[in-house]
């Protein structure tokens, strides 16, 4: 720090909860990870755990921007003035338009017959903008992002060199199954389905994005190489498990390295169907109970309802 080396020393353990990009990259530029992988970065080799920083899943969305007939979206927010008096009547009074991230609105569906529980998940956002809020649409309008749910493409986190201060190689390697590729063409229809129902006859105007000319399962892919995004939904990378790929137990520890916990995303064996945020914080919370020797909560099984009819029909 400042140019001089420090040593600081846990009595107990040291808790790693740095995320699913940042917890494989610390732990392979400590001598944990693939031994290959880290001889060719010059960094000594403590443990040889080939799965740390493999594994990567992440949520892929696009989405589908249409205009509206009625002046009734954000478009009507977007100059420099307006931004200001939103900014204000929340800084003042916590209300209004500030007081919100516009993804009131959601779902999920399954993408065809033959899958038991909803693969595929809804936003709605009532403006038509890029996910960074770039490239605004020049009318008012409505979007709708849609996604896989459960990708079966893996990617991987690897270092660049052993200097700390290099950010690591990330490849998601998104849509590289056939079977995402093809759960996201069904999500496009069936989204464009659900906005050409008669509740949105009044408010429904010409598709903006990607346009009512792309329909084709090659021309859904070239839409979704050019314009799918990640949902930050990155997980997975030191999985939890007892595998020769997986990281930590399930503790969190990590595997033959004593003194060494991971409580954060990176730990998933798998992604969930949906949002991480509220499954991070269960998990975190059911650690450090652990940690702090607290009993277990009585284990519940809930019956979670399926359509009797999905073997047949997606609907």
């Amino acid at each position: 720090r400042h140019g001089v080396a420090e040593k600081l020393f846990a009595d107990v353990e040291v808790i790693l909860c740095a995320g699913a990009i940042n917890t494989p990259q610390i732990l392979m530029l400590s001598g944990i990870g693939p031994s290959e992988h880290l001889r060719n970065n010059g960094v000594p080799v403590v443990r040889d755990l080939p799965g740390v920083g493999s594994n990567l899943q992440d949520h892929l969305e696009v989405y589908l921007q249409m205009a509206c007939t009625k002046p009734i979206s954000l478009f009507g927010v977007q100059n420099s003035l307006r931004k200001f008096f939103v900014g204000l009547q929340w800084t003042l009074t916590g209300t209004g338009l500030g007081a919100t991230n516009h993804f009131e609105a959601g779902g999920f569906i399954r993408s065809s017959a033959g899958i038991e529980h909803p693969d595929i998940q809804h936003h709605f956002l009532p403006i038509a903008v890029n996910y960074d809020g770039s490239n605004p649409q020049s009318c008012h309008g409505f979007q709708v992002h849609v996604g896989p749910m459960r990708p079966t493409s893996r990617g991987h986190v690897r270092l660049r060199s052993s200097n700390p201060l290099d950010s690591p190689r990330i490849v998601f390697n998104y849509m590289a199954t056939d079977q995402d590729r093809q759960e996201m063409r069904d999500g496009i229809r069936l989204t464009r389905e659900i906005i050409s129902q008669e509740a949105l006859d009044d408010f429904r105007g010409s598709e903006l994005s990607p346009g009512s000319r792309i329909k084709t399962d090659a021309q859904l892919d070239q839409f979704v190489r050019e314009k799918g995004e990640s949902a930050y939904h990155p997980s997975c990378t030191c999985a939890m498990g007892d595998t020769p790929q997986s990281v930590v137990n399930a503790e969190g520890c990590v595997h033959d390295v004593r003194g060494l916990r991971v409580v954060d995303a990176s730990v998933l064996p798998s992604i969930l169907s949906g949002n991480l945020n509220a499954p991070t914080i269960m998990l975190a919370e059911k650690i450090a109970d652990i940690i702090l020797g607290k009993e277990a909560l009585h284990a519940e099984f809930k019956e979670v309802w399926a359509n009797p009819n999905w073997k047949k029909k997606q609907r």
